[in-house]
C-alpha cells in the first residue's frame, strides 16, 4: 500500500491543479444535486419488526385519521379561574375551530368534547386541544408548526390576562440542523495549534482548509440522501463534528511527517511522497477502524443508526480521500516554502561552508562541516524537553504508573454503572422552545404520563357487542398497574379495530413506564387468549422503549465485535500478542471514563450550568453504541501513530526501551496536537449543540482527551516499558497466517532502496541477486539472475515452476532481491502480475494456455517478459503457433523465461538460438543446510550459489 500511495503523493504534487480542481467540481456536483433532489429530515425513530411498529404501520388503514403527526395546544387559565368558565370555553370552542382550516389538519378535538376524558386537568386550571395533521412530519411540511402558533395568536389576545396559550407535540420535533459560532469556535482552537504545531501559516492553513472542504462535501452528501429514504437529523450533525475533527487530524499527520522529510534535506516532491506513503498508510489503516466500527453500528439492526454510521463513516471515508489527494496537492503548490528554518547561526554557517566547497562537493558533506560548527540545525524545542520529561517521568516507575491510572479511571466506573438511557423527548430541547415551554406546561398541569402518552389496539372484528367489548377492555387496563387513566377509548368506523389512548403514571423517560408497557403487553396476550382479539402496544412511547431495548441487547454483541476486531487488526500491524491487548484494554478504560463523565454532568448536574446544559436526565439511548464505535477508531488512531513509531525503531534495531523513546519523540508533539483538536471539535458542540448531540459531543470529548493524554501517552509507554522485549513477542505459527499490514511504509524504504539498483537507468529486464523460494523440495536458493531485452532463459528441475511463479509475481520471494524491469517485489507484485503474460502448456498445469485473442495481442504488442512454463509443448502441434512467434517475439526486444524439465531445448527453440540455461536443482534448499539471514533476516536454506549459463542450441 505504502508503494501506492508514494505513487499517489508524486502525482498530487506534480499536478496540483488537477487534483484541487476535481474536489472542487465534485463539490459543486453534489451541491447541485442536493439543490434539485433533497428533502426534508426525518426524525421519527421506528423499528421495523417489532410488535409496537406493526401496530403503528397497521393503523394508516384501520385509523387513518389517528396516524399522522400530531401536535398539542394547552391553555393556562389565569392564577384563580376555571378553564370551564365561560370567557374560556367559548374561546377555546371558536379556535377549535379556525384551526381546523389549517392546511393539512385532519381532526381537532376540543377538550370538553364528550368522546374523550382527561383533557381537562384535575384542578381545572388548563385545558389541552389535540390537532391530527393528515401526514407525517415531512408530508405536512416545515411551515406547519409557524401556521399553528400563528393561529394560536388570537386565542392568546382574546383570553384574559396571566394565561398562557402554547403549542407543542410530535410536530415541533427538531427535524432541522443549525450551527452557531460557538461550533467556529471549535474551528479557530484547531488552527491555532496547528499554527504552533507546524509553525507555519501555509503549512497550518492546509489541514483547516482541506477538512472544511471534505465536510462540505460530507454534509451535502447526508442532505442529499434524504432524496432516497429517511435519514434522522442527527445524522448530519454527527457527520460534521467527526468529519471536521478527522479530517484536520488526518491532514496534520501528513503534513507534519512532509516538514520532518523537508528537514532531513529531501527534495519537495520526496518528501510529498514519503509523507502520504508513511503517514499515508497509517491514515488509511486509521480510517479504515473508525469506519468500519461505524457501519458496525448496522449490528443493532436499527435503521436511523445503520444510516447515522453509514454517513458518518461516509464522512471519514472522505477525509481520508482528501488527505491522501488533496494534501499533496497543496504541498505541490507551496513546494518548498513550508520547509521548517534551521537555527540562523546554522543558516551562516552553511552558508560559509558553502562558498568554501568546491563544485564536487555533496550536500552532505556541507551539511555535516555546517553541523560540526553551528550544532544541530533543529535542536530540541521546549515541547521537546517537555515531552522527553514526561516520558521519563512515566516510565520511572511504570508499575506505579500503571496502578495510578487504571485505578483511577476505574472509578469511573461506578458512575458509570447508573447510565440511564432514553430517546429523546420535547423536554430534553431547549428551554424557551415551543416544544419545551408546551412539555412543561403539560407536565406540571396534567402529570408526566400525558407527554408520552400509550396506544393500545385490539381487532375486535370477531366482536358481536363492539361497544361492551371496548369497555370492558378499558376497564382491563385501567387496572393495569402504571396506569393513570385512558382517555380515550373507540372503535374505528366499520368497527373492526378499537384504539385506547392509555396514560401513565410515569414519563416516557422514566424506567417504571417500562414495566407498565410490559404488563400491558402481558395484558394484550391474555385478551387475545379470553376473547379472541388481536391486541398489542403501540405509540411514539411503546416504540421508544423497544428501541432502547434492542439498543441495549446489541451493545453487547457490538462491543465483542469491536474489541475482537481491534485485537486482530492490531496483531497484524505490530505483530505483537501484548500490544493490542494493551490497546483494548486501554479503550475500555476511556469508554468507563467517558460513559462516568456523562452521568457526572447529564445525571448528577456537575457543571452542567457552565457547559450550557439546562435540563439533566437519561441519555440518547444508542449514546453508548455510538461512542464505543468512534472512540474505538480514534483511540486506535493514536495507538497506531504513536506505536508504529516505536516498532519501526525496535525492528531497525534498538532496544525495547530505546525503541520508546524513539517512538515517543517523533509522534508525541502530532498526537497532543491532533488530540487537543480533536477535544476543542468535540466539546464546542457541547453548548450550543441540539440535545442529542450534547451527550454525545461530551462523551467524545472526556473520551478523547482520557485516551489521548491518560491511556496512549501515559499507561502506553509505562506497559511497553514493563513488558520490556516481550511487547513484541508473537507466536510464529501466528505470524505465519497473519496478515502482513505495511503501515510503517517498510515497503516503501524497500522500494526506494532499490530504486537505482543495480544501477540508475538500468536496462535489465529481470535482477536479481541471492534469491529463493522455500518450498519444499520444490523450492530453490541462492539463485542470481539477470535478463537483456531479447535474451532467453531455460530454466530446468523441481523448482522451475516456483523461479517462473516468482518471475511473473505470483509467488513472494522468502529471500534476496529481484526487480522486473523497474518494479521492485514484492512491493509492485500485482503490478507484474497484470504485466507479464504467464501461459502453463503442461496438462493440468496452474496456468492458462494460449488462447488465439492472446497470441494476436502478443503480436500487436510485445511484452517486456514472457514466461512459458511446460515449453516442451511448443514442440507439439498444440504449441506451434506460440513457437513460430518466438523469433518475432524476441526480435521486439522480449526477454522470454521458458520452464522445462531436462533443459533440452531441441523443437523448442530454433537451431543456433542463444539462450541461458538455469538448473534450478543446483539450488534446490538442502535441509541439512544453514540458513540465508542476508536478506532482512527471512530464513531460507542456503545451497550453493546458481547461476545462469550461456548455451547454443
Amino acid at each position: 500500500m505504502s508503494t501506492f500511495l508514494y505513487a499517489v503523493g508524486r502525482r498530487a504534487f506534480r499536478t496540483p491543479v488537477r487534483f484541487i480542481a476535481l474536489w472542487l467540481v465534485i463539490f459543486g456536483l453534489v451541491a447541485a444535486g442536493v439543490a434539485a433532489f433533497a428533502k426534508d429530515f426525518d426524525d421519527d425513530f421506528t423499528l421495523p419488526g417489532s410488535e409496537a411498529q406493526v401496530a403503528l404501520d397497521s393503523m394508516k388503514s384501520t385509523f387513518p385519521e389517528a396516524s399522522g403527526v400530531s401536535a398539542s395546544v394547552i391553555v393556562v387559565a389565569a392564577d384563580g379561574d376555571d378553564v370551564e368558565d365561560s370567557k374560556y370555553k367559548n374561546e377555546i370552542e371558536k379556535e377549535v375551530t379556525e384551526l381546523e382550516d389549517l392546511p393539512h389538519v385532519d381532526a381537532v378535538t376540543s377538550p370538553f368534547d364528550d368522546m374523550v376524558d382527561g383533557s381537562i386537568s384535575k384542578d381545572k386550571s388548563a385545558a389541552m386541544i389535540s390537532v391530527q395533521y393528515g401526514g407525517t412530519q415531512q408530508e405536512v411540511g416545515e411551515a406547519a408548526p409557524d401556521q399553528l402558533l400563528d393561529a394560536l395568536q388570537p386565542l392568546r389576545d382574546s383570553l384574559p390576562d396571566g394565561s398562557q396559550v402554547e403549542g407543542g407535540g410530535q410536530l415541533f420535533q427538531i427535524t432541522g440542523v443549525s450551527i452557531s459560532w460557538v461550533e467556529g469556535v471549535g474551528v479557530v482552537i484547531a488552527f491555532i495549534v496547528l499554527l504552533l504545531t507546524l509553525g507555519s501559516f501555509r503549512a497550518a492553513g492546509m489541514p483547516l482548509l482541506t477538512a472544511l472542504l471534505g465536510v462540505g462535501i460530507s454534509v451535502l452528501l447526508v442532505v442529499g440522501s434524504t432524496a432516497f429514504g429517511a435519514v434522522n437529523s442527527s445524522s448530519i450533525m454527527l457527520a460534521l463534528m467527526l468529519g471536521l475533527a478527522v479530517g484536520i487530524d488526518y491532514a496534520l499527520f501528513i503534513v507534519s511527517r512532509a516538514r520532518a522529510m523537508l528537514a532531513e534535506g529531501h527534495e519537495p516532491i520526496e518528501a510529498t511522497g514519503r509523507a502520504v506513503a508513511t503517514a499515508g498508510s497509517a491514515v488509511v489503516f486509521a480510517g479504515m477502524t473508525v469506519m468500519i466500527a461505524l457501519l458496525g453500528l448496522s449490528l443493532a439492526g436499527i435503521p436511523f443508526l445503520t444510516i447515522m454510521g453509514i454517513g458518518a463513516s461516509g464522512a471519514v471515508a472522505i477525509a481520508v480521500m482528501i488527505s491522501l489527494t488533496l494534501v499533496p496537492a497543496l504541498l505541490g503548490l507551496a513546494k518548498g516554502k513550508i520547509t521548517p528554518k534551521p537555527t540562523k547561526r546554522y543558516r551562516k554557517a552553511f552558508a560559509s561552508a558553502q562558498k568554501r566547497a568546491g563544485e564536487d562537493t555533496s550536500h552532505e558533506s556541507i551539511a555535516d562541516e555546517a553541523r560540526a560548527e553551528a550544532g544541530e540545525p533543529y535542536p530540541l524545542t521546549v515541547m521537546n524537553k517537555f515531552f522527553a520529561g514526561w516520558l521519563k517521568f512515566v516510565t520511572k516507575i511504570p508499575l506505579l504508573t500503571i496502578v495510578v491510572i487504571v485505578g483511577g479511571l476505574a472509578l469511573f466506573a461506578i458512575p458509570a454503572s447508573h447510565l440511564q438511557l432514553s430517546l429523546p423527548t420535547a423536554g430534553s430541547q431547549e428551554e424557551g422552545t415551543p416544544a419545551r415551554v408546551t412539555y412543561d406546561l403539560i407536565d406540571k398541569h396534567f402529570g408526566p404520563g400525558f407527554n408520552g402518552p400509550l396506544v393500545m389496539t385490539s381487532e375486535i372484528v370477531t366482536s358481536d357487542d363492539p361497544l361492551s367489548d371496548v369497555d370492558k377492555i378499558k376497564d382491563e387496563i385501567e387496572d393495569v398497574k402504571g396506569v393513570d387513566q385512558v382517555v380515550l377509548a373507540t372503535p374505528n368506523r366499520d368497527a373492526t379495530t378499537a384504539l385506547f389512548q392509555i396514560i401513565p403514571t410515569t414519563s416516557s423517560e422514566d424506567p417504571a413506564t417500562l414495566d407498565t408497557v410490559d404488563r400491558l403487553r402481558d395484558l394484550s396476550s391474555q385478551i387475545e387468549h379470553d376473547d379472541g382479539f388481536d391486541t398489542a402496544v403501540t405509540g411514539a412511547t411503546a416504540i421508544q422503549i423497544d428501541v432502547s431495548d434492542q439498543l441495549g441487547k446489541a451493545l453487547l454483541p457490538f462491543g465483542i465485535f469491536v474489541v475482537g476486531f481491534s485485537i486482530i487488526l492490531l496483531m497484524m500491524v505490530f505483530r505483537s500478542i501484548a500490544v493490542p491487548i494493551k490497546a483494548t484494554g486501554g479503550f475500555l478504560l476511556s469508554v468507563f471514563a467517558s460513559f462516568g463523565t456523562v452521568v457526572l454532568v447529564f445525571h448528577d448536574g456537575l457543571f452542567a450550568g457552565p457547559l450550557g446544559i439546562d435540563s439533566t436526565g437519561p441519555v440518547i439511548s444508542f449514546l453508548p453504541i455510538i461512542l464505543m464505535g468512534i472512540l474505538f477508531g480514534l483511540a486506535m488512531d493514536y495507538e497506531v501513530f504513536l506505536v508504529s513509531g516505536m516498532r519501526e525503531a525496535y525492528v531497525h534495531g534498538a532496544t525495547a526501551r530505546d525503541a520508546i523513546k524513539a517512538g515517543f519523540a517523533s509522534s508525541a508533539r502530532v498526537v497532543s496536537a491532533a488530540a487537543i483538536i480533536m477535544f476543542a471539535v468535540f466539546a464546542a458542540f457541547v453548548p450550543a449543540g441540539e440535545p442529542i448531540i450534547k451527550s454525545i459531543a461530551l462523551a467524545l470529548a472526556s473520551g478523547i482527551f482520557v485516551d489521548a493524554f491518560l491511556v496512549r501517552m501515559s499507561l502506553v509507554p509505562a506497559v511497553m516499558q514493563l513488558l520490556g522485549d516481550k511487547a513484541w513477542w508473537l507466536p510464529k505459527w501466528l505470524d505465519r497466517i497473519l496478515p502482513k499490514l505495511d503501515v510503517e511504509g517498510e515497503g516503501l524504504a524497500h522500494e526506494v532502496a532499490l530504486r537505482d539498483w543495480p544501477e540508475p537507468d538500468s536496462d535489465y529486464r529481470v535482477y536479481g541477486r541471492g534469491i529463493a523460494v522455500s518450498s519444499g523440495r520444490r523450492g530453490f536458493a541462492q539463485v542470481d539472475i539477470s535478463l537483456l531485452p531479447g535474451q532467453i532463459l531455460v530454466a530446468s528441475g523441481r523448482a522451475r515452476k516456483a523461479l517462473l511463479l516468482a518471475l511473473s509475481g505470483r509467488v513472494g520471494l522468502t529471500a534476496g532481491e529481484m526487480k522486473v524491469g523497474q518494479m521492485v517485489l514484492p512491493e509492485h507484485a500485482g503490478k507484474v502480475r497484470r504485466q507479464v503474460p504467464y501461459f502453463d502448456l503442461d496438462e493440468g498445469g496452474t496456468g492458462t494456455p494460449p488462447r488465439a485473442r492472446d497470441l494476436s495481442r502478443l503480436r500487436a504488442s510485445a511484452p517486456d517478459l514472457l514466461i512459458i512454463d511446460g515449453a516442451e509443448a511448443l514442440s507439439a502441434s498444440s504449441g506451434r503457433e506460440l513457437f513460430e512467434l518466438i523469433p518475432e517475439l524476441q526480435e521486439a526486444g522480449t526477454t522470454i523465461v521458458l520452464g522445462l524439465p531436462t533443459g533440452d531445448v531441441t523443437g523448442v527453440l530454433a537451431p543456433n538460438t542463444n539462450y541461458f540455461h538455469l538448473d534450478l536443482d543446483e539450488a534446490t534448499p538442502d535441509g541439512e543446510g544453514g540458513t540465508d539471514n542476508e536478506n532482512g533476516g527471512v530464513e531460507a536454506y542456503a545451497a550453493g550459489r546458481s547461476e545462469m549459463e550461456g548455451v547454443q542450441s
